[in-house]
């Protein structure tokens, strides 16, 4: 079992969480303070190969569902206490609740819970709350990366459904969706009890046996993200580049170095949708990148042509720690690198990339070039070699 034992450990682990979240994945203050408060609270903390998993085990895929737009609290506040007469009875337990939930509904003990995805918030809850259960978290996660929909998950490329789902919210409010006919109504459907929940609803989902959840899980991802933050520390302390050390961990690219100089978005269907532009620095001089974002980064333009694009990976980080930005705080003046990683071959399919994971699906008449091709180019364009 590997486990976070201190505050160090759980910083480095926000830290890599934020460089494999792709801009999305919740909020990292939140996700240290859970982490921080389970360890104060005594628990132990950690996560299982998933060889350590029993095959008849039964899993669940644990989340929090919802837009990482800046939320304007008092015209909320207000409108729960006063009109509609709920307040926080649940607080941060909602993960766990929702796992009791969907297990009542089974009629079956869930055994193990499985992370949605990599993220600064959305890894540690569901690492927390196993903890809370006491049941073990398996060392990976559905997607290898932060994603904004069901449909850029390894469970909906293999066909398999996530229904049922338990839904839970701070305020109490309980829903089991018992059926759905396909997984965009099953996206759909949390998405908007997410919406009546001010953004605000945890979700248990996908019951899986043991067996199958190995077949579809990115094994190692948890590890690697701790990997990733404690390198980032380290080379910081020793005066060395945190990024190039990082990319090192991931066999990624560093793609871009620049300045946001704007910023635009808009809080759209349980979404934050928007746009940045970066004004390239050093050997970026005179270049732009563009990025379009819903809640995590799917999108880039080079100077007005079409670039690295999901399901491959892109993340905006801090040059001097290699500390991700998430695009709810991301803003003008904000000093960046690019960083890109290739994506889950599984997501690089056709079928795949039209139905959930590449740019068409979201909307751009932009083609998917796996970003290791486009790499190839990168000397020419006066770009850092691949780490």
């Amino acid at each position: 079992m590997h486990s976070l034992e201190s505050v160090t450990d759980c910083e480095d682990f926000i830290v890599g969480c934020l460089f494999m979240g792709t801009g999305g994945g919740g909020d990292p203050v939140d996700g240290l303070e859970a982490l921080t408060a389970a360890l104060d609270d005594g628990l132990t903390l950690g996560w299982h190969h998933a060889d350590r998993i029993d095959d008849n085990a039964l899993t669940a895929m644990v989340y929090e569902i919802g837009s990482i737009a800046p939320r304007s609290d008092d015209h909320a506040d207000s409108l729960r206490e006063v009109r509609l007469g709920v307040g926080d009875v649940v607080g941060d337990n909602a993960i766990c609740l929702a796992v009791r939930e969907l297990s009542d509904h089974l009629g079956r003990q869930i055994g193990c819970l499985v992370a949605a995805e990599l993220g600064a918030a959305n890894t540690p809850g569901p690492i927390v709350a196993a903890a809370h259960l006491g049941i073990p978290i398996v060392d990976g996660d559905y997607s290898g990366r932060a994603i904004p929909e069901e449909m850029q998950s390894t469970p909906f490329a293999h066909g398999i459904s996530s229904d049922p789902l338990a839904a839970v919210d701070r305020w109490g409010n309980t829903v089991i969706v018992k059926k759905t006919v396909n997984p965009y109504m099953l996206e759909r459907i949390a998405r908007h009890i997410a919406i009546a929940s001010f953004d605000e609803a945890a979700i248990a989902s996908t019951p899986l046996a043991g067996r199958d959840m190995k077949s579809v899980l990115v094994p190692g991802t948890l590890s690697l993200c701790l990997e990733v933050g404690r390198a980032c520390r380290v080379a910081t302390e020793a005066g060395h580049d945190p990024v190039a050390v990082a990319l090192e961990v991931v066999a990624g690219w560093r793609l871009f170095d620049g300045v946001v100089v704007s910023k635009e978005w808009e809080d759209s269907g349980g979404f934050m949708i928007g746009t940045l532009k970066i004004r390239g620095t050093g050997a970026w001089e005179g270049h732009v990148l563009r990025t379009w974002f819903k809640n995590e980064t799917h999108v880039t333009w080079l100077d007005g042509q079409p670039w690295v694009c999901s399901p491959d990976l892109v993340t905006l980080v801090d040059p001097r720690s290699a500390r991700g930005f998430t695009n709810t705080d991301i803003g003008e003046g904000d000093e960046v690198s690019a960083v890109g990683m290739a994506g889950l071959e599984l997501l690089r399919q056709p079928d795949t990339l039209r139905n959930g994971t590449g740019p068409a699906y979201y909307g751009f008449d932009v083609p998917y070039v796996p970003v290791e091709r486009l790499m190839q180019y990168a000397p020419r364009l006066g770009q850092h070699d691949s780490a």
